[in-house]
């Protein structure tokens, strides 16, 4: 019996370390002309797509910005375009696609899921995002062209939201909403804003 209950203590022990020792996943908070909503990133699973996100959110670039392209069946992608359509530069150098060990880590692009957008370069990718509305598994790696597109987080509250974002008017000609999405902030949540870094440039967008 007293090996037993010592045997539960070492396990109760060992689970409260691991507790402990657990890093917080970030979670980003943006708010909308349409609400807010909070994605949560996997740096274990794509640390470099995580921390370039991060300095865009830190930096501020992401304010005044809108999702430009909007397609209900697909996705909604944002984080290049300003209200006007103008291209917000400068962007930071384009960083590396980590889609295959992201995919390797559990991460696909299904609903809700947060991955970034780039051109047909598997490794353009710079400040454009894009939440899936509806699962798109034929963008994890390989996808059509050996790369896919890296997922790097999902929205964990305001799903809503991103389904008022899907559900706007669009032109079919661009998928650009009639009515700018502007994205009014882009906050990381619990932890100080850091001071601005100086980017460099690109962009691009998902494949459908």
């Amino acid at each position: 019996m007293k090996l037993r209950v010592f045997l539960l203590s070492l396990v109760a022990l060992g689970l409260f370390g691991q507790g402990q020792d657990a890093k917080p996943k970030p979670k980003v908070e943006f708010t909308t002309s349409l609400g807010s909503f909070i994605v949560e990133l996997e740096p274990d699973a794509a640390p470099k797509t995580v921390e370039n996100f991060l300095e865009y959110v830190k930096s501020g670039f992401y304010k005044d910005t809108t999702f430009h392209r909007v397609i209900s069946t697909f996705m909604i992608q944002g984080g290049g375009f300003g209200p006007d359509g103008a291209q917000k530069t400068p962007t930071r150098k384009p960083v590396a696609n980590e889609a295959k060990q992201a995919l390797e880590k559990g991460l696909t692009n299904v609903r809700g899921a947060l991955a970034m957008a780039r051109t047909p370069a598997p490794d353009s990718a710079t400040s454009q995002f894009f939440v899936n509305v509806v699962d798109n598994p034929r963008l994890d790696y390989p996808a059509h062209d050996g790369a896919g597109y890296c997922v790097f987080g999902r929205v964990t509250d305001g799903m809503d939201t991103i389904d008022k974002i899907r559900d706007v008017s669009t032109n079919p000609d661009n998928n650009k909403p009639l009515e700018a999405v502007v994205i009014t902030g882009a906050k990381l949540l619990g932890r100080p804003a850091a001071q601005k870094t100086r980017p460099a440039n690109s962009q691009g967008s998902a494949k459908k």
